[in-house]
């Protein structure tokens, strides 16, 4: 989610190191840190996709807690396509992790691993920079028009204070300039590479980052316009400051939660 309100990891921080997550001075809920705890177990274990994992009871051994808790934590990994539960079958490693999924990585990607959200944020400056130049010079009219009426929502959900809204234009709009790339390979990089960066949003520190979200709208905007204007370079110039500025916007709240 870009310039919306995000939530940023911490766990590792700058080492990139497996050590299990450390607590942080913000109240973190229970079910939130044993999710973060099980996506370190699947590595230590060294489980891959398909793999059948530790039973409720065992994980809630493992990780000092409640089977409830763990449970709450299982939602999570199953909302974010980590774990599969099969009733009567028990936890399974997911299998359908996409092209830049947790097969792809080796079984080590890590949204808690601040190392890896910053590699997402470079691999997406130069998907988002190379579909914005593509879709300046290929876009349709149609095309053109779900783009604006994506940036447009964007704008209304943060004028209006709905976070909500917001990431669906978000998701929207870089969809649509994606798509307007013309290449389908584009298409499922972006949008995977996007689903990474939403789990380190959702595992990982919890709170807002809403300093960006108007400076995103702007450069939405301006994207969108060197696109509608045929200019591929301007284009591709306007999508990598928006990511940088989305990528700034991780860092100040990064420092924030660690140094107060």
């Amino acid at each position: 989610m870009d310039g919306a309100p995000v939530t940023a990891a911490v766990t590792g921080a700058s080492t990139g190191e497996r050590d299990a997550p450390q607590p942080t001075s913000s109240y973190r809920p229970g079910y939130e840190l044993v999710a973060e705890q099980i996506l370190y177990l699947i590595v230590e274990l060294e489980l891959r996709p398909g793999d059948r994992m530790p039973t409720e009871n065992e994980l809630a051994v493992r990780m000092g807690t409640s089977r409830t808790v763990v449970r709450e934590a299982i939602k999570i990994l199953s909302a974010i396509g980590r774990v599969r539960a099969y009733k009567g079958r028990g936890l399974y490693v997911a299998d359908d992790e996409g092209m830049l999924g947790l097969a792809h990585w080796g079984g080590s990607f890590l949204p808690t691993d601040l190392n890896h959200v910053y590699m997402l944020f470079e691999f997406r400056r130069i998907q988002e920079m190379e579909a914005s130049r593509l879709a300046a010079t290929r876009a349709t009219p149609v095309e053109l028009r779900a783009i604006e009426a994506a940036a447009e929502t964007c704008r209304h959900g943060h004028l209006t204070g709905q976070t909500a809204v917001f990431e669906q234009g978000d998701d929207e709009f870089h969809a649509g300039v994606a798509a307007a790339s013309h290449n389908p390979l584009l298409v499922i990089a972006v949008r995977e590479a996007r689903r990474l960066q939403r789990q380190s949003s959702m595992i990982g520190l919890t709170g807002t980052v809403g300093g960006h979200a108007e400076g995103a709208v702007a450069e939405h905007a301006a994207i969108y316009q060197a696109i509608r204007d045929g200019e591929p370079e301007t284009a591709a110039q306007a999508a990598v400051l928006h990511i940088d500025n989305t990528l700034e916007d991780y860092r100040r709240e990064i420092r924030r939660r660690v140094f107060g």
